[in-house]
Protein backbone atom coordinates (compact mmCIF):
# COMPACT_ATOMS: atom_id res chain seq x y z
CA UNK A 1 0.00 0.00 0.00
CA UNK A 2 2.85 2.39 0.86
CA UNK A 3 4.16 2.45 -2.71
CA UNK A 4 0.86 3.35 -4.32
CA UNK A 5 0.72 7.03 -3.25
CA UNK A 6 4.33 7.49 -4.35
CA UNK A 7 3.59 6.03 -7.78
CA UNK A 8 0.56 8.30 -8.09
CA UNK A 9 2.74 11.37 -7.58
CA UNK A 10 5.35 10.01 -9.99
CA UNK A 11 2.61 9.69 -12.61
CA UNK A 12 1.19 13.11 -11.77
CA UNK A 13 4.42 14.95 -12.52
CA UNK A 14 5.56 12.51 -15.27
CA UNK A 15 8.75 12.18 -13.25
CA UNK A 16 10.91 10.28 -15.79
CA UNK A 17 10.09 12.78 -18.54
CA UNK A 18 12.10 15.37 -16.62
CA UNK A 19 15.16 13.83 -18.25
CA UNK A 20 14.06 15.68 -21.38
CA UNK A 21 14.42 19.13 -19.75
CA UNK A 22 17.84 18.78 -18.15
CA UNK A 23 19.50 19.69 -21.43
CA UNK A 24 17.65 23.00 -21.82
CA UNK A 25 19.84 24.72 -19.28
CA UNK A 26 22.94 22.97 -20.64
CA UNK A 27 22.22 24.25 -24.15
CA UNK A 28 21.54 27.74 -22.82
CA UNK A 29 24.71 27.78 -20.73
CA UNK A 30 26.84 26.62 -23.67
CA UNK A 31 25.31 29.20 -25.99
CA UNK A 32 25.95 32.01 -23.51
CA UNK A 33 29.55 30.95 -22.92
CA UNK A 34 28.84 30.57 -19.20
CA UNK A 35 29.11 26.82 -18.47
CA UNK A 36 27.21 25.24 -15.62
CA UNK A 37 29.38 25.17 -12.53
CA UNK A 38 29.33 26.17 -8.90
CA UNK A 39 25.94 27.46 -7.85
CA UNK A 40 24.75 27.32 -11.46
CA UNK A 41 24.72 23.54 -11.21
CA UNK A 42 21.36 23.99 -9.45
CA UNK A 43 19.79 25.38 -12.62
CA UNK A 44 19.00 21.97 -14.20
CA UNK A 45 17.25 21.07 -10.93
CA UNK A 46 15.26 24.30 -11.11
CA UNK A 47 14.29 23.38 -14.66
CA UNK A 48 13.06 19.97 -13.50
CA UNK A 49 11.07 21.57 -10.67
CA UNK A 50 9.31 23.90 -13.11
CA UNK A 51 8.61 21.01 -15.49
CA UNK A 52 7.12 18.86 -12.74
CA UNK A 53 5.04 21.76 -11.48
CA UNK A 54 3.64 22.22 -14.98
CA UNK A 55 2.72 18.57 -15.25
CA UNK A 56 0.88 18.63 -11.90
CA UNK A 57 -0.89 21.85 -12.86
CA UNK A 58 -1.76 20.33 -16.23
CA UNK A 59 -3.60 17.45 -14.59
CA UNK A 60 -5.33 19.78 -12.13
CA UNK A 61 -6.52 21.94 -15.00
CA UNK A 62 -7.57 18.95 -17.14
CA UNK A 63 -9.24 16.94 -14.36
CA UNK A 64 -12.73 17.15 -15.87
CA UNK A 65 -11.52 16.26 -19.37
CA UNK A 66 -9.34 13.43 -18.06
CA UNK A 67 -12.34 11.97 -16.22
CA UNK A 68 -13.80 11.28 -19.67
CA UNK A 69 -10.74 10.61 -21.82
CA UNK A 70 -8.03 9.36 -19.41
CA UNK A 71 -9.73 8.10 -16.26
CA UNK A 72 -6.59 6.16 -15.30
CA UNK A 73 -4.69 9.35 -14.44
CA UNK A 74 -4.05 10.10 -10.74
CA UNK A 75 -6.78 12.71 -10.18
CA UNK A 76 -9.77 11.11 -11.96
CA UNK A 77 -8.82 7.70 -10.57
CA UNK A 78 -9.06 9.15 -7.06
CA UNK A 79 -5.45 8.42 -6.08
CA UNK A 80 -4.67 12.14 -5.75
CA UNK A 81 -7.16 14.89 -4.93
CA UNK A 82 -7.34 18.12 -6.97
CA UNK A 83 -6.18 20.11 -3.94
CA UNK A 84 -3.17 17.85 -3.49
CA UNK A 85 -2.21 18.25 -7.15
CA UNK A 86 -2.51 22.03 -6.92
CA UNK A 87 -0.37 22.04 -3.78
CA UNK A 88 2.29 19.98 -5.57
CA UNK A 89 2.30 22.45 -8.47
CA UNK A 90 2.68 25.41 -6.13
CA UNK A 91 5.36 23.75 -4.01
CA UNK A 92 7.44 22.75 -7.03
CA UNK A 93 7.18 26.23 -8.51
CA UNK A 94 8.45 27.67 -5.24
CA UNK A 95 11.28 25.13 -5.23
CA UNK A 96 12.24 26.07 -8.78
CA UNK A 97 12.35 29.77 -7.90
CA UNK A 98 14.40 29.05 -4.78
CA UNK A 99 16.93 27.01 -6.76
CA UNK A 100 17.14 29.73 -9.39
CA UNK A 101 17.68 32.34 -6.69
CA UNK A 102 20.49 30.21 -5.23
CA UNK A 103 22.01 30.14 -8.72
CA UNK A 104 21.63 33.92 -8.99
CA UNK A 105 19.28 33.49 -11.97
CA UNK A 106 15.98 34.50 -10.39
CA UNK A 107 15.31 37.21 -12.99
CA UNK A 108 15.40 34.56 -15.73
CA UNK A 109 13.27 32.14 -13.69
CA UNK A 110 10.33 34.41 -12.86
CA UNK A 111 9.14 34.76 -16.50
CA UNK A 112 9.48 30.98 -16.91
CA UNK A 113 7.36 30.26 -13.83
CA UNK A 114 4.75 32.76 -15.00
CA UNK A 115 4.68 31.22 -18.48
CA UNK A 116 4.14 27.72 -17.07
CA UNK A 117 1.13 28.81 -15.01
CA UNK A 118 -0.25 30.93 -17.85
CA UNK A 119 -0.04 27.99 -20.23
CA UNK A 120 -1.81 25.50 -17.98
CA UNK A 121 -4.47 27.85 -16.64
CA UNK A 122 -5.22 30.04 -19.65
CA UNK A 123 -3.52 29.22 -22.95
CA UNK A 124 -3.47 25.44 -23.21
CA UNK A 125 -6.96 24.90 -24.62
CA UNK A 126 -6.79 27.92 -26.93
CA UNK A 127 -5.27 28.36 -30.37
CA UNK A 128 -2.30 29.96 -28.62
CA UNK A 129 -1.59 26.78 -26.64
CA UNK A 130 1.31 25.42 -28.73
CA UNK A 131 2.94 28.85 -28.81
CA UNK A 132 2.55 29.11 -25.04
CA UNK A 133 4.30 25.79 -24.49
CA UNK A 134 7.02 26.77 -26.97
CA UNK A 135 7.59 29.95 -24.95
CA UNK A 136 8.02 27.86 -21.78
CA UNK A 137 10.74 25.72 -23.31
CA UNK A 138 12.47 28.68 -24.88
CA UNK A 139 12.53 30.46 -21.52
CA UNK A 140 13.91 27.28 -19.96
CA UNK A 141 16.91 27.51 -22.29
CA UNK A 142 17.27 31.16 -21.38
CA UNK A 143 17.29 30.15 -17.72
CA UNK A 144 20.52 28.25 -18.32
CA UNK A 145 21.94 31.29 -20.10
CA UNK A 146 21.02 33.62 -17.26
CA UNK A 147 18.99 35.61 -19.78
CA UNK A 148 21.96 36.30 -22.08
CA UNK A 149 20.87 37.30 -25.58
CA UNK A 150 23.52 35.11 -27.15
CA UNK A 151 21.36 32.10 -26.24
CA UNK A 152 18.33 33.34 -28.16
CA UNK A 153 19.10 31.23 -31.28
CA UNK A 154 19.33 28.05 -29.19
CA UNK A 155 16.15 28.99 -27.32
CA UNK A 156 14.38 29.56 -30.64
CA UNK A 157 15.40 26.11 -31.93
CA UNK A 158 14.06 24.37 -28.82
CA UNK A 159 10.92 26.51 -28.89
CA UNK A 160 10.35 25.69 -32.56
CA UNK A 161 10.60 21.96 -31.90
CA UNK A 162 8.19 22.35 -28.98
CA UNK A 163 5.71 24.25 -31.12
CA UNK A 164 5.39 21.40 -33.61
CA UNK A 165 5.40 18.75 -30.90
CA UNK A 166 2.63 20.43 -28.92
CA UNK A 167 0.46 21.10 -31.95
CA UNK A 168 0.74 17.45 -32.99
CA UNK A 169 0.15 16.16 -29.45
CA UNK A 170 -3.35 17.61 -29.47
CA UNK A 171 -4.32 14.65 -31.63
CA UNK A 172 -3.14 11.98 -29.17
CA UNK A 173 -6.69 10.87 -28.36
CA UNK A 174 -8.82 11.60 -31.41
CA UNK A 175 -6.14 11.87 -34.08
CA UNK A 176 -4.63 14.84 -35.90
CA UNK A 177 -4.82 16.22 -39.42
CA UNK A 178 -2.14 15.24 -41.89
CA UNK A 179 -1.41 18.95 -42.36
CA UNK A 180 -0.41 19.32 -38.71
CA UNK A 181 1.73 16.18 -38.92
CA UNK A 182 3.47 17.45 -42.06
CA UNK A 183 4.05 20.84 -40.42
CA UNK A 184 5.63 19.13 -37.41
CA UNK A 185 7.87 17.07 -39.70
CA UNK A 186 8.94 20.21 -41.56
CA UNK A 187 9.69 21.87 -38.24
CA UNK A 188 11.93 18.95 -37.29
CA UNK A 189 13.92 19.40 -40.48
CA UNK A 190 14.31 23.11 -39.80
CA UNK A 191 15.32 22.50 -36.17
CA UNK A 192 17.93 19.94 -37.27
CA UNK A 193 19.50 22.38 -39.69
CA UNK A 194 19.46 25.23 -37.20
CA UNK A 195 21.06 23.08 -34.50
CA UNK A 196 23.95 22.10 -36.75
CA UNK A 197 24.74 25.32 -38.65
CA UNK A 198 25.95 28.58 -37.15
CA UNK A 199 28.90 29.47 -34.95
CA UNK A 200 30.86 26.45 -33.68
CA UNK A 201 33.64 26.15 -31.10
CA UNK A 202 35.73 23.94 -33.43
CA UNK A 203 35.40 21.38 -36.18
CA UNK A 204 35.21 18.62 -33.57
CA UNK A 205 32.30 20.36 -31.92
CA UNK A 206 30.67 20.73 -35.32
CA UNK A 207 31.00 17.00 -35.94
CA UNK A 208 29.45 16.34 -32.54
CA UNK A 209 26.54 18.59 -33.41
CA UNK A 210 26.07 16.77 -36.73
CA UNK A 211 26.04 13.40 -34.97
CA UNK A 212 23.51 14.42 -32.34
CA UNK A 213 21.47 16.35 -34.89
CA UNK A 214 21.29 13.25 -37.08
CA UNK A 215 20.11 11.20 -34.12
CA UNK A 216 17.40 13.77 -33.44
CA UNK A 217 16.26 13.92 -37.06
CA UNK A 218 16.14 10.15 -37.43
CA UNK A 219 14.24 9.38 -34.25
CA UNK A 220 11.73 12.23 -34.33
CA UNK A 221 11.40 12.47 -38.09
CA UNK A 222 10.64 8.77 -38.53
CA UNK A 223 7.79 8.89 -36.03
CA UNK A 224 6.37 12.09 -37.48
CA UNK A 225 6.60 10.70 -41.00
CA UNK A 226 4.47 7.77 -39.85
CA UNK A 227 1.97 10.27 -38.45
CA UNK A 228 1.70 12.02 -41.82
CA UNK A 229 0.65 8.71 -43.35
CA UNK A 230 -1.62 7.64 -40.48
CA UNK A 231 -2.59 10.58 -38.23
CA UNK A 232 -4.71 8.41 -35.93
CA UNK A 233 -4.55 8.76 -32.15
CA UNK A 234 -2.17 5.85 -31.44
CA UNK A 235 0.29 6.87 -34.16
CA UNK A 236 0.21 10.51 -33.08
CA UNK A 237 0.85 9.46 -29.49
CA UNK A 238 3.95 7.53 -30.59
CA UNK A 239 5.14 10.60 -32.50
CA UNK A 240 4.52 12.73 -29.42
CA UNK A 241 6.58 10.42 -27.21
CA UNK A 242 9.35 10.43 -29.84
CA UNK A 243 9.21 14.22 -29.89
CA UNK A 244 9.55 14.43 -26.11
CA UNK A 245 12.54 12.09 -26.10
CA UNK A 246 13.90 13.86 -29.16
CA UNK A 247 14.51 16.93 -27.03
CA UNK A 248 17.61 15.19 -25.65
CA UNK A 249 19.66 14.78 -28.86
CA UNK A 250 18.48 18.22 -30.03
CA UNK A 251 19.77 19.82 -26.83
CA UNK A 252 22.96 17.75 -27.14
CA UNK A 253 23.52 19.04 -30.68
CA UNK A 254 23.10 22.65 -29.56
CA UNK A 255 25.40 22.17 -26.57
CA UNK A 256 28.05 20.28 -28.54
CA UNK A 257 28.27 22.89 -31.28
CA UNK A 258 28.93 25.67 -28.80
CA UNK A 259 31.67 23.84 -26.91
CA UNK A 260 30.10 21.40 -24.45
CA UNK A 261 30.93 18.03 -26.00
CA UNK A 262 31.28 16.27 -22.66
CA UNK A 263 27.99 17.65 -21.39
CA UNK A 264 26.29 16.67 -24.63
CA UNK A 265 27.64 13.14 -24.35
CA UNK A 266 26.46 12.77 -20.77
CA UNK A 267 23.09 14.19 -21.74
CA UNK A 268 22.62 11.75 -24.62
CA UNK A 269 23.41 8.86 -22.27
CA UNK A 270 20.13 9.66 -20.49
CA UNK A 271 18.06 8.91 -23.59
CA UNK A 272 18.00 5.09 -23.26
CA UNK A 273 17.00 5.49 -19.61
CA UNK A 274 14.22 7.90 -20.55
CA UNK A 275 12.84 5.44 -23.08
CA UNK A 276 12.98 2.58 -20.60
CA UNK A 277 11.21 4.56 -17.90
CA UNK A 278 8.57 5.73 -20.40
CA UNK A 279 7.35 2.14 -20.59
CA UNK A 280 6.50 2.32 -16.90
CA UNK A 281 5.29 5.93 -16.63
CA UNK A 282 3.85 7.60 -19.74
CA UNK A 283 5.47 10.97 -20.51
CA UNK A 284 2.23 12.28 -22.03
Amino acid sequence: MGGRPVRAYVELVRAPAALSVLGDTLAGAAASGNPLGGRRLALPLASVAFYWSGMALNDWSDRALDARERPERPIPSGRISPNQALAVAGGLTAAGLALAAYSKSLKAAVPLAAAVWAYDLVLKSTVAGPAGMALCRGLDVMLGAGGARSALPAATVVAGHTLGLTALSRGEVHGASDIVAKAALTGTAVATTAAVVGKSASWRHRLGAVAFGGMYAANVGYAQLAATKDPSGPTVRKATVAGIHGMVPLQAALAARRGSLLGAGLLSAALPLARKLAKKVSPT
